[in-house]
């Protein structure tokens, strides 16, 4: 969780850097404010993405195997269904999967970003395809397979733990389907920084 953490800074990172390249430049005042409000979203989205993996982190380990080594697991997708869906919607929001809120944020940062440094926005499309590597691994090694005995009568999440992850994971979705409420807000923002910035 905390490497993606780090992965999804340097997507901030690369969008705020192409708007600032792009200032004085009004041909590029389109592209710099797309990748900020890129950069925002992905701030929010990282918010509540990350918010919900830590949290499910400490479902498993402070309350239940009391371990954090993936292949100490195996097979929990039977064992822990509610669990196992929370926390693949969750990591595949990470990985910017579209239709859910990590895809915007990329989306737009990766658009801005093209159009000012198209080196380095190719160079940050790797870190996509490593974070979905990792996450896809992580879920197959933790979720599928035969199950692990020794996890066998492990309780599934409880009311307490499903108030605190439904909110989080209704966000990703509807944010990642309908995210213009949240844009709306961010690109009235980001258009007047940008254009005081000229």
């Amino acid at each position: 969780v905390a490497y993606s953490s780090v992965n999804h800074m340097g997507y901030v990172m690369l969008g705020v850097s192409a708007a600032a390249f792009a200032y004085g430049k009004p041909g590029l005042a389109a592209a710099a404010t797309t990748a900020l409000n890129g950069a925002v979203f992905e701030m929010v989205a990282h918010g509540v993405i990350t918010g919900a993996l830590f949290m499910i982190v400490g479902v498993i380990y402070d309350y239940r195997a009391h371990t954090r080594g993936v292949d100490e697991f195996g097979g929990l997708g039977a064992v822990l269904p509610v669990y196992s869906g929370i926390t693949s919607i969750a990591m595949l929001a990470s990985l910017g999967l579209p239709g859910l809120m990590g895809f915007v944020a990329e989306f737009l940062i990766f658009l801005g970003s093209f159009g000012i440094f198209p080196g380095l926005a190719a160079t940050g499309l790797l870190g996509i395809i490593l974070t979905a590597a990792m996450f896809l691994w992580t879920i197959q090694r933790i979720f599928l397979g035969p199950a692990n005995p020794r996890w066998k009568g492990l309780a599934d999440m409880d009311t307490r733990e499903l108030v605190a992850l439904v909110p989080l994971v209704v966000l990703m979705i509807i944010f990642g389907v309908y995210p213009r409420p949240l844009l709306d807000i961010i690109n009235t923002a980001m258009t007047t920084l940008v254009a005081a910035l000229r």
